[in-house]
């Protein structure tokens, strides 16, 4: 998607201010683990130069790290200080990044005939990493590849099918043992994001183990539909935003979920609401403890929240160019490609809107808070 071009950073993501320190957002709101999160996120310049970042919620730049390709999702380490910043499609390069001090540790390079597709989970061991990967010599078909911690350096081991076509994001079921991948079901060819296949599209859910044993996989009943974002509660309630790749006049839903024990299905979401998202979703995000959903659609410049159980409406709000969200003790974090940051405090049933003093604008489409 074309945005943000026309925006300029002025003074690149440095200079950031503060809001006078964590008494302030210990008012707002934001604990988490004793300090104020770490957001790591990937964004651009004015100049269309790619960077991987990392503030404090407080405003503070801990690192803004430049990069040779732009990246996409970011995960963290289990017991190391260091992050990887995944390649957005379709992307051959991803950037381990020490969390300390930004400095880049290593540059993983897609292996021939492969490139990354923006996503990718480390093992609860911290020993194991797999990343959605796109097999160009017949194209679309899903692998994660898999590459273990060598002494804090990754190592490329092999690769494991995905069970179907064009693989998104992975993610880990609470046992940190499950996979659970949103296969996109569109082809792409090397070095292209250009659909293959819109009128024979393969999305799918799967559930997976490490080795690569097929557990369930499961469609949803409009193959236009393509799974592209993932969220897990903590009862392992999986949540996934869609992009429809329809006719821009035709309607169709674009979250769903998957209760324990239960099929994947749509998510109840308002004919005006699924409006407003024209056609895209980009962050889902599931906050556990206070079992809420909440999704950005940024074509629609839309943000909304959602009781996880009920499925109420908790937030409907404009957010221009909305991009990543995620959770934080008390609510939601959302950045915007053209405009404030923002905290939401989902506390009591009015929900609070507070503006960040983070940069504003050309935010990549994900967050990750540490």
């Amino acid at each position: 998607m074309l945005r943000r071009q026309a925006l300029a950073l002025g003074s690149l993501l440095l200079g950031a201010c503060t809001l006078g320190g964590w008494t302030l957002f210990q008012q707002k709101g934001l604990r988490q683990k004793g300090t104020s999160p770490l957001l790591l996120s990937a964004r651009d310049d004015g100049n269309g130069q790619h960077y991987a970042v990392g503030y404090r919620l407080d405003g503070s730049q801990v690192f803004a790290t430049q990069v040779g390709q732009r990246c996409h999702d970011i995960i963290n380490h289990p017991d190391l200080p260091l992050a990887l910043f995944v390649a957005r499609r379709p992307g051959t390069q991803s950037y381990l990044i020490d969390l300390r001090d930004g400095r880049l540790l290593q540059t993983i390079t897609s292996r021939p005939n492969r490139h990354f597709y923006g996503h990718a989970v480390i093992h609860k061991s911290g020993e194991w990493l797999y990343a959605t990967e796109n097999d160009t010599t017949d194209p679309g078909r899903g692998v994660l590849g898999v590459y273990q911690f060598v002494n804090e350096r990754l190592v490329y081991s092999g690769e494991i099918p995905t069970h179907g076509v064009g693989p998104h994001q992975v993610s880990w079921m609470p046992d940190g043992e499950t996979l659970v991948v949103a296969n996109g079901g569109i082809r792409t060819e090397a070095e292209s994001r250009v659909e293959m296949n819109l009128n024979a599209m393969q999305p799918s859910l799967v559930l997976m183990q490490r080795d690569g044993t097929l557990l369930s996989k499961e469609t949803l009943s409009q193959s236009m539909n393509s799974i592209r974002h993932l969220a897990i509660a903590s009862d392992g309630t999986i949540v996934a935003g869609q992009q429809f790749m329809g006719e821009a006049h035709e309607s169709s839903e674009l979250l769903a979920i998957k209760r324990p024990g239960q099929p994947f299905v749509a998510f109840p979401v308002a004919d005006s609401q699924l409006q407003a998202m024209n056609h895209y979703t980009a962050s889902v995000a599931v906050h556990s403890e206070l079992r809420l959903a909440a999704l950005t659609a940024p074509r629609g410049n839309r943000f909304f929240i959602w009781d996880l159980d009920s499925g109420e409406v908790r937030l409907d709000a404009p957010l221009p160019d909305c991009a990543g969200v995620g959770a934080v003790a008390d609510g939601f974090v959302v950045t915007s490609g053209q405009g404030r940051c923002r905290f939401y405090d989902c506390r009591q049933t009015e929900l609070l809107a507070q503006p960040l003093e983070l940069p504003a604008g050309l935010w990549d489409n994900h967050l990750h808070l540490v």
